[in-house]
Order: structure tokens, then sequence, then C-alpha cells
């Protein structure tokens, strides 16, 4: 069963990701990738994984060391478990660039490498996002700087 789930985390993954990144601009898109919800179907897998190992899951990751990690990490549950755990906390941070991006206007061309990026080595994707929408400002930020004027 570990091998399936390990497999089924991306699958069910994917399809928001190529919404994102392949139809960026398509009305339903949007209407998807606006829940946060869509991380569900990996956060249950994640927890199918992590619950019934709970009493080996806890003392790792409430007193973690280096040794005790890798251990765990280095069985297969850990293995795929872990694999949900970043695939499900990738998705959001994904989700959260995209959702940003759309509000500043940011062209899709240049959101999708960042987004691809995420998936393959998310904090990376994520740091590469925060230095692209350095140059888009939120029009309502945009509008808060602009002087006031009386009369």
């Amino acid at each position: 069963m570990t091998g399936a789930l390990f497999t089924l985390t991306f699958a069910v993954a994917a399809p928001f990701w190529a919404l994102m990144i392949l139809l960026p601009y398509w009305s339903w898109t949007a209407r998807i990738i606006s829940s946060p919800l869509i991380v569900l179907p990996v956060l249950v897998i994640y927890a199918l994984l992590v619950l019934p190992a709970l009493g080996e899951v806890l003392p790792a990751v409430l007193s973690p060391t280096l040794d005790g990690v890798r251990d765990l990490l280095g069985t297969a549950d850990g293995a795929a478990a872990a694999w949900a755990h970043l695939i499900a906390f990738d998705l959001f941070a994904g989700r959260w660039a995209w959702l940003d991006s759309r509000e500043r206007g940011v062209p899709a061309l240049i959101m999708a490498p960042a987004l691809v990026l995420t998936i393959l080595l998310g904090p990376l994707g994520l740091a590469a996002y925060l230095g692209i929408r350095t140059r888009w400002v939120r029009p309502t930020a945009a509008a808060a700087r602009a002087p006031q004027r009386l009369g």
C-alpha cells in the first residue's frame, strides 16, 4: 500500500500544477486554484501514511536528531510520508505564488519556470518567485502610495 500511496501523491497534485502552468488564464483555473482545499487529497494521503506510524513519528519530530530523522526517512513508510509532506507544502506555496502573481499581473511565461522550480525544488522555486514579485506591485498597493489630492 505504501508504494501505491507514494505514486498517488504526485498524481493527485499534478492536475493543479498543470492548470497553473499550462492554463493560467482559463476561468476555471482561478476558480479551482483559489480554494486551499486543492491540497486536501495530498493531506489525506499523508494522514494515511503518518497516523498508523504515529508512535514512531512523534519521537522523531518532538525531539529531532539527525540520526532519528535519517532512520525514520530511511523506511519506505517514512520516505512516502516525507514525499506527501513535501508535495502538500510545495503545492500550497505554488498556489500562493500563482494567486499572488495574478493579483500583481506577473506574466504567465515568467511564472511558469518559477512554478516548475517549486515543483522540483520547493524552497528554491518559492525564493525565485519572491524575487520575481518585487518587479510587480499590487494595484492596491500602488494606489495606496499615490499622493493624496485635496479638492
